[in-house]
């Protein structure tokens, strides 16, 4: 275990705070358990030595399980003494010695994040609620009942009311100023010294206050009942104490009975804590579950062996911890120190401490856990988000920690099925030329909840439509799902006219993938489509591209259905710098595109033949030539006129340089850059037209068309020039005869 000696002094200070808080807890376990009072304390000392160095957490304090009271009160009960309980506990500490071996800790990454923060919230309302009657002097119950209902018939809520009967003047006075000067603390001189926390400054200006009201208004003075009251032990007292467990008590079925209960409750308990707290860390460390569990294990089978409680790690002592500035698990390690140093040396001094400076303390705490925008946050991410909040906040609030967080967890439940039923599939209708897909992606795992769902998404297909299922992310898929495929494949399909194409289904299951339909563009659909359906296909296209809403590729069928003959709508000469191509821009399948790509999206006499055999060997019926925005072809041709490594693609930017220097005074501008660009795009359809009379006669007469298109590299989005715009103006200043 490494020390860290730089933090030494925030966790020294912040052990003090946790030991001061820890003190009464272990006290008022113990008592409320029904069991010897130094045996709260012998598992404190074990929690915060023992399993705080053992542990991977560096914020979390172990000490005895307020959760596990009721469970302990019990278990001594029936067993009819003590002594055979340590001996379950001894027990339980191997079970969850081997559930960490076990790595059974990866249960804690089951828990839902609302259940986690309505733990926490909970908390901190509890402290709220119950410190407020210490604050005023009432000490009729003990400062771990956290239940609802207390052993002394009150509760939460009528303990809080019944508080005005029994105010202590002393006392509120303590709490008062304490929790001012928690408050402003950051605005006080002494929250410069580092070494001494807010929490315990306040422990000690609650001590001199005591003292001042008991020499000057003893009649204001706390009474000793509202101080901390630690019994005197000597080591001999301490070491009397053990008891070995004997050997006969592990034929007792009870308990073994009593030893798993122990370790299941106390196992979840923790895993549900060190989440918690981790939630709270200001460094945001990750503490091993795995490993936590061992430490756990190891603490509880020695507190069984020398007469202990059950140990867990315990979310108040660990919320104080981190807001008292604690920094590594040496705070725990030396609250444990002072735990043992308080029963054999300090423990004349410690009785000096009022519990209303406790109070003040914990009331301060609790409400940092349970802010009110915690509230506003959990509300922002929905309903299903929030409702298992409260729901968790009210039930731990009415029952107990253990009860409430598995009601929360419930609720959580309720809501995941709840969801998944509702959205059991990710459903998409797109339009293809003529051709509506309906394409529905099934989730990682398919269940028989998701039967009806799936089943209605199938039945409402219409007529005659062609059908995708991909299963490719689906690692499990229920056999009730793959019938009602199977179902929909061989009859209700072939009975409405509706073709299915089946994909990603894993080897060996009854259902394979099955492929009726084409990805790409077969020949039939090249020759009857018009230009105007195909332009209006490559701006649908974009349109997806630009929301983020692509399509779903399948390459592996366009391979083989392209490899057997390719029928392109159209050839786009585009720019090599355009950041994307074009089949990614207008989302379009293989083969469905011939793209040309050339610097500065100018045209030669390759491109032009290449334009031509595309139209006549291919049947494309549209030309488009594509420029873009923030052109580095045309920054070179702006800035670097005379290089002679792009001498002709310069060269032929040239024109259209010239022609934007006119529209800006011969000054280069931002929007002289986007002129270029455009004009450009003019002169490279110029180009095809005048250098060919067999393209510019068949975009006359119609069998083709050209047109020009701008690529924003910004958002995306293409915007299309008027197609064959360019041909009146060709032939007005060409005087060509294409009539």
């Amino acid at each position: 275990m490494e020390i860290s000696f730089s933090k030494l002094k925030y966790d020294i200070p912040a052990s003090l705070v946790v030991f001061l808080v820890a003190l009464p807890l272990c006290l008022g376990v113990a008592l409320a358990s029904g069991a010897p009072l130094l045996s709260g304390i012998l598992s404190g000392i074990i929690g915060g030595i023992i399993v705080g160095a053992l542990s991977g957490s560096q914020t979390s304090v172990s000490g005895p399980a307020a959760g596990l009271v009721a469970i302990v009160l019990a278990a001594i009960a029936s067993l009819g003494s003590f002594q055979l309980f340590t001996v379950s506990l001894f027990i339980a500490g191997g079970f969850q010695l081997m559930l960490g071996f076990l790595k059974g800790g990866v249960l804690a990454n089951y828990i839902p994040s609302n259940v986690i923060k309505g733990l926490l919230a909970s908390i901190g309302i509890l402290l709220v609620l119950k410190q407020i009657p210490h604050a005023f002097g009432y000490d009729n119950t003990l400062e771990v009942e956290y239940a609802f209902f207390q052993p002394n018939g009150e509760n939460t809520f009528s303990h809080l009311f019944n508080t005005y009967q029994h105010i202590s003047i002393g006392a509120t006075l303590v709490s008062l100023v304490s929790l001012l000067l928690l408050i402003f603390w950051k605005k006080l001189p002494f929250s410069k010294l580092k070494f001494l926390p807010s929490s315990l400054f306040v422990v000690l200006f609650g001590v001199i206050i005591n003292a001042i009201l008991k020499q000057y208004f003893p009649d204001y003075a706390v009474k000793p009942v509202h101080l901390v009251n630690i019994p005197a032990t000597s080591f001999s007292d301490l070491f009397g104490f053990f008891q070995l467990p004997t050997i006969a008590a592990f034929s007792n079925s009870e308990v073994w009975i009593t030893a798993i209960t122990i370790a299941i409750v106390a196992s979840i308990e923790t895993l549900l804590n060190i989440e918690a707290v981790d939630n709270v860390d200001p460094q945001k460390r990750e503490s091993p579950p795995n490993r936590e569990l061992l430490a756990q294990g190891i603490g509880n089978m020695i507190s069984g062996l020398v007469g202990g409680l059950p140990i867990t790690s315990v979310i108040v002592r660990s919320s104080v911890n981190i807001q008292s500035g604690g920094q590594t698990k040496m705070a725990s390690i030396f609250h444990g120190v002072f735990l043992l140093l308080s029963i054999l040396v300090l423990s004349p001094y410690l009785n000096y401490i009022p519990f209303a400076s406790l109070a003040a303390i914990l009331i301060a705490t609790g409400y940092k856990l349970s802010k009110v925008s915690l509230y506003k946050d959990m509300y922002a991410k929905g309903l299903n988000q929030f409702i298992p909040f409260v729901i968790t906040i009210v039930a731990i609030l009415f029952s107990d920690l253990l009860i409430g967080i598995l009601i929360g967890l419930a609720v959580s439940i309720f809501y995941l099925l709840k969801s998944n039923l509702k959205n059991p599939f990710v459903l998409q209708k797109s339009k293809i030329l003529d051709h509506e897909t309906i394409r529905i992606e099934l989730p990682n795992q398919v269940s028989f909840l998701n039967k009806n769902m799936i089943k209605k998404a199938l039945m409402d297909v219409p007529h005659n439509a062609n059908v995708i299922v991909d299963a490719t992310h689906s690692n499990h898929i229920d056999e009730d799902i793959l019938a009602l495929l199977l179902e929909f494949k061989n009859v209700i399909a072939p009975e409405r006219g509706i073709k299915l194409n089946l994909v990603g289904l894993q080897v060996g299951q009854e259902l394979t993938d099955e492929h009726q339909f084409d990805y790409v563009i077969n020949k039939d659909e090249q020759q009857h489509h018009t230009l105007y359906q195909i332009i209006t296909y490559l701006q649908a296209g974009n349109e997806r591209f630009v929301a983020g809403h692509a399509n779903e590729k399948y390459f592996s069928q366009q391979v083989k259905t392209s490899s057997k003959g390719q029928y392109p709508l159209a050839v786009i000469i585009s720019c090599v710098d355009s950041r994307a191509t074009p089949e990614i821009i207008f989302d379009s399948n293989l083969g469905d595109l011939i793209s040309i790509r050339i610097a500065g999206n100018v045209v030669n006499r390759e491109i032009i033949e290449s334009i031509k055999l595309s139209i006549k060997k291919l049947g494309c019926k549209l030309v488009v030539v594509m420029g873009h925005s923030n052109c580095g072809m045309v920054n070179i041709a702006v800035n670097n006129a005379k290089d002679e490594d792009y001498g002709k693609i310069v060269e032929r930017l040239q024109p259209s340089i010239e022609r934007a220097k006119a529209l800006t005074n011969n000054e280069i501008t931002k929007e002289t850059y986007e002129y270029i660009e455009r004009y450009n795009v003019e002169k490279s359809i110029d180009d095809i037209l005048t250098q060919s009379k067999t393209l510019l006669q068949r975009c006359k007469d119609g069998s083709i068309g050209i047109v020009g298109a701008y690529y924003d590299t910004k958002d995306g989005a293409v915007h299309f020039n008027q197609m064959n715009m360019n041909i009146e103006v060709l032939e007005h200043n060409l005087a060509i005869d294409i009539s």
